[in-house]
């Protein structure tokens, strides 16, 4: 057993209210690929920052949807399940814990696991809606035209047609929650980083804030070091899962 999982299941038991921030790293071990590692997508083909932007969809709407579905057809086929990191952190609730997740991964897999408290930071791959008249579609109406668009009746009775864009923060967009997160971590307990290199701002700014602010006890649990390493009290480099699997077996869940 890793020995900072003693401690680190210590600080559990104590915590009442625990704030997660959670990445890439948490989904990899249920075959979900991370784009940022060094086996990632994105080191494939660089300009697949620029496609997905806000304003490669805005100039040609049509071809970041067909790019868009082929860099991310792993998360739009939906077959993945939530792994143990996951159903740890719903475990913590059932426990009794006030756990609130805030998390970059797009795919909704801390929802399907059970966790009630969840932001989507950098939002959904399972939602869409119009940019013209805000209808919403789900993940089917995404997969019913290779371009899905708007099918909400206008005053006039025509069909709206519009493009629809995926409910995914771009590059361009605002990252969501940001106030939520500094809100609820103030008052935690507990801050735990889970499977994230720490690189994408403003993201990687919040454990920052909160070293500086002191007196918050922060611990990070990732597969390889990152360059924020030393702002943590507690850092454990092992497969989430393990880890989950330990600390559920110390925390009896």
């Amino acid at each position: 057993m890793n020995p900072n999982v003693h401690q680190l299941a210590g600080w559990l038991r104590e915590s009442k209210v625990i704030s997660v921030m959670t990445g890439a790293g948490v989904s990899t071990e249920s075959g979900i690929p991370d784009f940022r590692s060094s086996r990632g997508l994105w080191t494939e083909d660089f300009s697949r920052t620029e496609v997905m932007s806000r304003s490669y969809y805005e100039k040609n709407p049509e071809l970041f949807w067909k790019y868009f579905k082929e860099i991310f057809q792993t998360k739009l086929s939906m077959q993945h399940q939530p792994n143990k990191g996951h159903l740890f952190l719903k475990d913590l609730e059932l426990a009794g814990k006030e756990v609130h997740v805030f998390t970059q991964n797009v795919d909704g897999l801390h929802q399907k696991a059970g966790s009630r408290s969840v932001y989507n930071m950098h939002g959904s791959i399972q939602t869409a809606a119009c940019p013209k008249c805000a209808a919403a579609y789900d993940l089917t109406s995404i997969h019913e035209e290779d371009v899905p668009r708007c099918n909400a009746r206008l005053e006039s009775g025509s069909r709206c047609g519009s493009i629809l864009k995926p409910d995914v923060v771009l590059f361009g967009d605002m990252v969501q929650h940001i106030e939520d997160i500094y809100h609820t971590v103030d008052r935690s307990d507990l801050l735990l980083v889970m499977g994230t290199s720490l690189e994408v701002y403003p993201v990687n700014q919040i454990p920052k804030d909160f070293r500086f602010r002191g007196n918050k006890r922060m611990v990070l649990i990732n597969r390889e070091p990152t360059m924020m390493d030393n702002l943590f009290d507690l850092v454990i480099h092992e497969s989430i899962g393990e880890i989950a699997r330990q600390l559920s077996v110390k925390l009896e869940l």
